[in-house]
Formats: C-alpha cells, sequence, structure tokens
C-alpha cells in the first residue's frame, strides 16, 4: 500500500513514521534559559550523526503551535545536554514529558538532581548513566516551528561502573540497560533482546 506523505494530513504522516522508524534512542535534553530556568523534556527524534567532529542530531517539534521551551532556550544559548535513558530512569523521563510552563523545572517535578556541566550552562541529570554535553552546530528549520538542531559533543560523560577498558574507550553497553521508543502512545522497548550477525567482507 502506498501512501503519499505529500498529500496526507500531518498527523496522519506523524502516525505513519512513528509506526515503523523504530526502535529511536531518546535524547533527554536539559537546557537553561538565560534567565537560569532550566528544562528538561525527552526527544526521541535523535541520533548519531557523525564521529568527526562527534555529532547528534534532534529533532524538535512544536507545541500547541508554539516553540517547546527545548527550542527556546537552545536558540537562546547555543547549548545542550543530551542524557541517555535507562530503564531505571523510565519512570522519571515519563515525568519529565509534562506539558509544563517554560519557569517550570521538569527536574524539581521528577525528583532528580541536577550535576554541573564542564563546558556548558545546562546542567546534566546526575541519575543519567550517559550524558553528553553538547554545543550546537546548526539549526535547520524544516517546517512552521519544526527544527532539526545538529550539535557537537564537547564532553562525554560515562559513569565508571560501566567503562571497562578506558585506554581502549570499551563500554560496557549492555550492561546500560537503555530503552528506546516505539510506536504508540507511551510504548517504549528494553535493549535486551538482541540477536548478532557477522558483517560480510568482499574478497580480494
Amino acid at each position: 500500500m502506498i501512501f503519499d506523505m505529500e498529500t496526507l494530513p500531518s498527523q496522519d504522516r506523524y502516525k505513519i513514521m512513528t509506526a515503523t522508524i523504530v526502535p529511536r534512542p531518546i535524547a533527554w535534553i536539559t537546557t537553561q534559559s538565560r534567565k537560569g530556568v532550566i528544562n528538561a523534556a525527552p526527544f526521541s527524534f535523535f541520533n548519531m550523526m557523525g564521529n568527526d567532529p562527534p555529532t547528534v542530531a534532534i529533532g524538535i517539534m512544536p507545541k500547541a503551535g508554539v516553540l517547546k521551551d527545548t527550542t527556546a532556550n537552545i536558540l537562546e544559548t547555543g547549548e545542550f545536554v543530551v542524557n541517555l535513558v535507562s530503564e531505571d530512569n523510565a519512570a522519571a523521563m515519563n515525568v519529565t514529558c509534562i506539558d509544563a510552563p517554560p519557569e517550570v523545572d521538569e527536574l524539581v517535578l521528577a525528583g532528580l538532581d541536577a550535576v554541573g556541566s564542564d563546558q556548558v550552562q545546562p546542567p546534566r541529570i546526575k541519575a543519567s548513566e550517559v550524558s553528553f554535553e553538547c554545543r550546537t552546530l546548526t539549526l535547520l528549520v524544516t517546517g512552521p516551528l519544526q527544527t532539526v538542531v545538529i550539535g557537537r559533543i564537547l564532553r562525554a560523560h560515562i559513569a565508571d561502573r560501566f567503562v571497562l577498558d578506558r585506554e581502549r574507550c570499551h563500554i560496557d553497553t549492555e550492561s546500560l540497560k537503555f530503552v528506546a521508543r516505539m510506536h504508540g502512545a507511551g510504548v517504549y522497548a528494553r535493549t535486551t533482546d538482541r540477536f548478532h550477525l557477522d558483517r560480510p567482507i568482499w574478497p580480494k
């Protein structure tokens, strides 16, 4: 069956894309306004885009026809932190989904502690096992108030217990127990069900 994505209503396009582009990693983004108000919110339109420089991209859509606090803060300051989400933090992450007004600190609502970053003003989420301090490389406006934020990772913070070999940069990925976003309202997936395929090599 073919769906004409040029003519479908936007909500139907959303349903098709979020039902098929799965699983999606979650960027639990912390930002800070120029007035010092901290904001935390999860985004699943997110992934790594390259390693030289280390680059991530986050797609942010509007909320009720206006810019989300995350977008507004990034536009103001050019800084943000991507905190990754484990099973242990999933419930707290879900609390920060709330459509709170800009003056509300979602970390306080979720009972989470913030910890200072090294290179950017927005704090990291202390409970998060992995956090990336980022500075904006560019912003691409893809639609009315719809923005793709491309950021450069300045610092990667990984909890010591998940670092197998610091010199070789080997991380215990399995033990991180990250979760991913799936289709439908509130549906998530664990990263514990895996299979392995050897990459083929072209004969010389």
